[in-house]
């Protein structure tokens, strides 16, 4: 016999819960995507494929783990890394050990330019989400996520 689904509505708790995050998650990007772009005339997305190689060894991740990191499909990487190597963000390179594998790699002038945002980016963190939580809150907030994605979320 199959198992029962749950199909209860949610509690007004539950869904202010869910709605706020969701509320929170789509304002709090848009905001830092609107400051990246505009002081810097770099997506948000693409600051954060500079982001992950400027703290990777030598400024440099297979393609595969840097999809992975970044929560896009390879194809959606292959296309973003693409057109930060059009502007000489970014730049290909072959594994010495497998010729399978893609990197990508930051070019200097990618550093410079993450270099240039990262303040802009943090600002833009603390005043959109971080400014409006007090530490109390800060530090319940990280426990819920820590439960959250210890599920396997």
């Amino acid at each position: 016999m199959a198992e029962a689904i749950e199909t209860d509505l949610l509690s007004e708790r539950e869904l202010a819960a869910w709605r706020g995050m969701l509320a929170t998650h789509s304002r709090v990007i848009a905001a830092l995507d609107d400051e990246l772009e505009r002081e810097h005339g770099l997506a948000l997305g693409s600051y954060e494929v500079l982001l992950q190689l400027a703290e990777a060894d030598g400024n440099s991740l297979r393609m595969g783990t840097l999809a992975d990191r970044l929560l896009l499909s390879r194809s959606g990487l292959t296309r973003l890394v693409d057109r930060l190597a059009g502007q000489g963000l970014v730049e290909r390179h072959s594994c010495p050990d497998d010729r399978r594998g893609t990197y990508a790699r930051l070019t200097d002038e990618g550093l410079a330019r993450f270099e240039q945002a990262h303040p802009t980016h943090l600002r833009g963190v603390r005043d959109h989400f971080l400014g409006h939580l007090a530490d109390r809150d800060l530090d319940r907030l990280g426990e819920a996520w820590q439960k959250i994605l210890g599920t396997g979320v």
